[in-house]
């Protein structure tokens, strides 16, 4: 305890002569140093400002002002980094398009492709586009894409159609 109130004791000394060497350099300066402060210390009686010139007090302003500073860099640091952290969480919830992205035949790209540019297709309009022999070719290669989840299904009457997910 007596180590801590004796750099308490120096601290302040060595902050009143710093504040006293600034403040006693020349007295004009110190005269217009408060002239152009007037403004700010209109509002104050003169028992106020007189106080404002001790470097005691001056002092200890100084050194509140200084742990409010280092109190708020602290703030300023633990929002910096849990701003980082949440963009690091979002980073990784958010992949790139080109590792989603599903590779296709040349065969089923253009299935895909005609697909879109109809809206809906059932097996028979595929097999008639792509020269199929019949349905269970066209089909298959439909359900292909429906079990990868580019297509969803849906049946009308007998025939089924498939449609973009």
């Amino acid at each position: 305890m007596t180590g801590s109130r004796y750099q308490c004791d120096r601290f302040l000394t060595d902050v009143r002569n710093h504040i006293g060497v600034i403040m006693t350099s020349t007295k004009k300066n110190t005269d217009n140093l408060y002239k152009g402060f007037g403004d700010l210390f209109g509002d104050l009686d003169q028992e106020t400002v007189n106080k404002l010139r001790d470097p005691v007090v001056l002092g200890v302003l100084i050194s509140r002002l200084i742990e409010e500073r280092e109190n708020t860099n602290r703030l300023l640091k633990t929002l910096i980094s849990r701003i980082e952290e949440l963009e690091r969480r979002l980073g990784e919830k958010e992949t790139p398009a080109h590792e989603d992205e599903i590779l296709l035949s040349e065969k089923d790209e253009e299935l895909y492709t005609f697909v879109k540019a109809m809206g809906k297709v059932c097996a028979e309009d595929v097999a008639r586009e792509f020269g199929y022999k019949g349905r269970n070719a066209a089909s298959a290669r439909l359900n292909k894409l429906v079990n990868m989840g580019l297509l969803k299904k849906k049946q009308a009457g007998k025939k089924v159609y498939f449609l973009l997910r």
